[in-house]
C-alpha cells in the first residue's frame, strides 16, 4: 500500500495532472471503458444481486456517463482562475483565487451502488487533477473484480489504480498519509474512516446514511404519492441510502394509504424473473432484516428465503419509534408506518432521530412545505417525489451531521477535491507608510476611513 501511494504522488508532483487537456482525455478514456465493458459490468452486478441490465443502466451507468459529459463540457470554467475585488484598503493591488487540486486521493466505494458510488467521485477527483486509488467494497465481489480489471488495463496505476480486498486492506490503506479521502457507508464504518484520517489531518467527505422519512399530509394526491414512494422505497430492494426508511401518515388517511400502497406493490410485480427486483447483499445483511419483521405488525408481504436472500416487499403497520426497525436505517425493502395527527408531531418524530439524508414530503399545502423546509434539518430531499433529486447534479448531494460530511455531483464534486488558493498580488511602485510606525492618531483616523470599505 505504502508503494502504491508513494508512486502515485511522484506522479502527482510532476504536475501533469494540473493539465486540462490531459484531464478531459482521461474522463474521456473512463467512459470508453465503461462503454466498451458494459457486458461485463451486466454480468458481474447480476451475479451478485440478480440487478437486470435496465436497473444497471438507469441507476448506475447512465448517471457516469452524464457525470463525464458534464465535467469534460464544464472543467476549463471550474478550474478557471477567479479574479475577486480587493478594496481600497490593498490599492493598487489585485487578487484572485486559483483551483488546485488536492493530491494523491483515496476513494472507498459502497457496495449497494457499486459502480455508481465508487466511479462518480472518481470522476470528481480526477475532474480536479488528482490522482486516485479506488478501494471498492469487497461484499460484491464481481463487481469489484469487474472494476478492478476495466481500470487496471486502461489507467497508469501512477495515476489511478483499484485495490482489491476486505477490511484488512482498507485498514492498511487507511494508514497511508493521503490528500483527500472519500468514503461511502455506514455511520458506524464512517467513524473508523474519520478517525483514521484524524491521525494525518486528511480531510475527508463522508456520504452516510440514516433514517429518511417520507411525510405524507391528507392534501397529497394519494395516487401519484403512493406510486412514486413504492417505487422509491424498493428500488434496489430498498439498499438505498437515500430510500424511503420509514412514513409518517397523517391518522386521516392511513387506511386509504396502506390500501392503496399494497396494491401498487402488488402491480409493480417486483420478481427477479421480472428484472425489477434485488436479493439481499449477502445473508448477514438478510437475517438482520428478518429479525425487524414482527408477524403480528406485518400489513402485506413478509414472505423471505433464505437460499436466494429474497424478501417480499413488506408494509408493517401499527409501528411506534421504539420498535426494532425504528432503532437503525433499514437498508431493505421494509417500509413502517407510522401515524400522526398534527405536522408538528410529524416534526417532533423526524427531529427525535439523528438528521437524516434524505427527507420526502407530499403535499399541496405551501404552508407545510414550508414549515418542513424550515424546522427539519436533512442532507437533501424532494417535494412529492423521491430519490430522484440524485439525478440532479446542479443539487449538491451530500448528508448533515450523523448522516455525512461535505458533499458532490455537478460542481459541488470539483469543490471537494480542491483547493482553493488565494492570492495578493501587489506592485511595489506605490507603499503608503500608513501602516508603518510611528502609530499616530492621524493615521488610526485614517485606517479606521479606509477600514470601511
Amino acid at each position: 500500500m505504502e508503494q502504491i501511494v508513494k508512486k502515485q504522488r511522484v506522479f502527482f508532483n510532476t504536475h501533469a495532472t494540473k493539465n486540462l487537456p490531459f484531464r478531459k482525455a482521461q474522463l474521456k478514456k473512463l467512459q470508453t471503458a465503461l462503454e466498451e465493458n458494459e457486458p461485463l459490468l451486466h454480468e458481474a452486478i447480476y451475479k451478485d444481486f440478480k440487478k437486470s441490465e435496465f436497473d444497471n443502466y438507469t441507476t448506475e451507468l447512465s448517471l457516469l456517463y452524464k457525470d463525464i459529459k458534464e465535467a469534460r463540457s464544464n472543467i476549463f470554467n471550474w478550474a478557471r482562475t477567479k479574479p475577486v475585488s480587493t478594496g481600497i484598503l490593498n490599492f493598487p493591488a489585485s487578487s484572485y483565487i486559483i483551483p488546485e487540486p488536492l493530491g494523491v486521493c483515496l476513494v472507498i466505494g459502497a457496495w449497494n451502488y457499486p459502480y455508481q458510488l465508487s466511479f462518480a467521485p472518481v470522476i470528481a477527483a480526477i475532474t480536479a487533477g488528482n490522482t486516485v486509488i479506488l478501494k471498492p467494497n469487497e461484499l460484491p465481489t464481481h463487481t469489484a473484480a469487474a472494476m478492478a480489471k476495466i481500470v487496471k488495463e486502461n489507467f497508469d496505476p501512477a495515476f489511478f489504480t483499484v485495490v482489491e480486498g476486505g477490511v484488512e486492506e482498507t485498514q492498511e490503506l487507511l494508514k497511508q498519509k493521503f490528500d483527500k479521502i472519500f468514503f461511502t457507508g455506514s455511520t458506524k464504518v464512517g467513524k473508523i474512516v474519520y478517525k483514521a484520517a484524524a491521525e494525518n489531518l486528511t480531510p475527508v467527505t463522508l456520504e452516510l446514511g440514516g433514517k429518511s422519512p417520507a411525510i405524507i399530509t391528507e392534501s397529497c394526491n394519494l395516487k401519484v404519492s403512493v406510486k412514486r414512494l413504492v417505487w422509491g422505497k424498493f428500488l434496489n430492494a430498498g439498499q438505498t441510502c437515500i430510500s424511503p426508511d420509514y412514513v409518517l401518515v397523517h391518522k386521516s388517511i392511513e387506511q386509504k394509504f396502506l390500501e392503496q400502497t399494497k396494491e401498487e406493490i402488488i402491480n409493480q410485480h417486483f420478481a427477479f424473473e421480472n428484472d425489477n427486483y434485488l436479493q439481499i447483499i449477502n445473508n448477514d445483511n438478510f437475517e438482520r432484516l428478518n429479525k425487524m419483521l414482527v408477524p403480528e405488525k406485518i400489513y402485506f408481504g413478509g414472505e423471505n428465503n433464505k437460499e436466494t436472500r429474497y424478501i417480499q416487499p413488506t408494509i408493517m403497520q401499527n409501528v411506534t419509534m421504539e420498535d426494532a426497525v425504528m432503532q437503525e436505517e433499514i437498508f431493505g425493502p421494509i417500509l413502517p408506518v407510522l401515524t400522526y395527527e398534527t405536522i408538528e408531531e410529524a416534526i417532533d418524530k423526524v427531529n427525535s432521530l439523528p438528521k437524516p439524508l434524505s427527507c420526502y414530503l407530499f403535499t399541496k399545502s405551501a404552508s407545510i412545505k414550508k414549515k418542513i423546509l424550515k424546522e427539519i434539518s436533512f442532507g437533501g430531499g424532494a417535494i412529492n417525489e423521491t430519490v430522484m433529486h440524485i439525478s440532479n447534479s446542479n443539487l449538491p448531494f451530500g448528508g448533515v451531521g450523523h448522516s455525512g460530511i461535505g458533499n458532490y455531483h455537478g460542481e459541488a464534486g470539483f469543490k471537494t477535491f480542491t483547493h482553493y488558493k488565494s492570492v495578493m498580488d501587489k506592485p511595489t511602485w506605490l507603499d503608503p507608510s500608513i501602516r508603518y510606525y510611528p502609530h499616530t492618531p492621524f493615521r488610526l483616523k485614517l485606517m479606521r476611513w479606509f477600514m470601511r470599505f
